[in-house]
């Protein structure tokens, strides 16, 4: 992935809940087409943000244990998605995930997203739970959410 929507993790609880944030910039090279005078952020960059975070619990979810291989979470499914209001420069996204159900391979998430207390869009999302034998993504994952839990009051352990 050469684009991460995340800014921040801000809350984690394994296996139930995460939030993070998302700022809206100018620097987004995708404002300054999506629209010319008007930037919104696209509601389908919006649903990925929601889905990078909701991986990033299933992915401290299902790597718990050293016991067992690492797997990686593949977006496979996007149902009911709703968009309420629209997001742009200077606005910051709040991004909640919340595990719905846990397969041995697969499982679902509940996304919201709010900005200014207002609703900006929900969906559900299904993940598929995969190993990757790749260790270029492995490191990648394992950077970037150190990136994003650099702030975090306890450290979370990321495989």
């Amino acid at each position: 992935m050469r684009y991460f929507l995340i800014d921040k993790v801000t809350e984690v609880e394994v296996g139930v809940r995460v939030c993070g944030i998302k700022n809206v910039t100018l620097a987004d090279p995708i404002l300054h087409d999506h629209f010319p005078d008007y930037p919104v952020m696209p509601g389908a960059l919006i649903v990925e943000a929601a889905a990078q975070l909701a991986g990033f619990l299933l992915e401290l979810t299902f790597n718990e244990s050293d016991e067992t291989p690492v797997v990686r979470a593949l977006l496979v499914q996007i149902e009911r998605a709703k968009f309420r209001a629209m997001a742009g420069p200077g606005d910051q996204l709040h991004i909640e995930a919340r595990l719905e159900s846990r397969l041995a391979s697969s499982a679902k998430a509940s996304a919201l997203v709010t900005c200014g207390g207002k609703k900006v869009a929900t969906a559900t999302l299904t993940f598929s739970m995969r190993r990757l034998d790749s260790e270029r993504v492995q490191e990648q994952r394992r950077y970037i959410y150190k990136l994003w839990t650099r702030d975090l009051s306890e450290p979370i352990k990321i495989r």
